[in-house]
């Protein structure tokens, strides 16, 4: 029950997941539930080397295969942890607020109080600025209606994956815009 596919991400939504976010700069990103780490890979890839890159998942044999897999690059940060600790291991860390969140756990099987502490503490941990947004990836949209204090949503369907899933970025701010990488707009 925790986890969100026993397939992993097509390249597709992979590449779609990581387009709505900004990697010009430093940031810091972090991960609910990154799983054997398919999107982290991709996330790596863009991240410039003065990022942080904070992955959060409470399956004890995940986090050991991703603490082997990512060893070598000090960017990244393995916490076999509920999300919801995310502000305390920013704190620890020196580290003020996230960028970005990026989550694929199965939003729509959490108990309801629990979606409630875990989308509070993600708001709370965003930078207040424009380009800061959590992104998910989920084969419902329910969670939209559980994000109203985010005040701008895009969501897109993404056919090119098993399941085919939403990808949603809800933003800090209610100017938050899609520049991404040089582009604007919606993609």
């Amino acid at each position: 029950m925790q986890v969100a596919s026993i397939i992993p991400s097509s390249k597709t939504l992979i590449r779609k997941v990581a387009e709505k976010m900004d990697f010009n700069g430093p940031r810091i990103i972090a991960e609910y539930g990154p799983g054997e780490g398919c999107h982290t890979r991709e996330i790596l890839k863009r991240m410039n080397p003065e990022s942080h890159l904070m992955l959060f998942e409470l399956d004890p044999e995940l986090a050991q295969h991703l603490e082997e897999q990512f060893r070598d690059d000090k960017r990244v940060i393995v916490l076999n942890s509920d999300a919801c600790n995310l502000n305390t291991a920013l704190a620890r860390r020196g580290l003020p607020h996230c960028d970005y969140i990026v989550s694929g756990i199965p939003f729509s099987i959490l108990e309801p109080a629990k979606k409630r502490e875990l989308l509070q503490h993600t708001f709370e941990a965003l930078k207040n600025e424009d380009h800061a947004a959590f992104v998910i990836y989920q084969v419902t949209n329910e969670l939209v209606a559980h994000c109203k204090h985010f005040p701008r949503v895009e969501s897109e369907y993404c056919l090119q994956n098993l399941p085919p899933m939403f990808v949603t970025k809800f933003y800090k701010t209610a100017n938050g815009h899609a520049h991404v990488n040089g582009r604007n707009g919606k993609h």
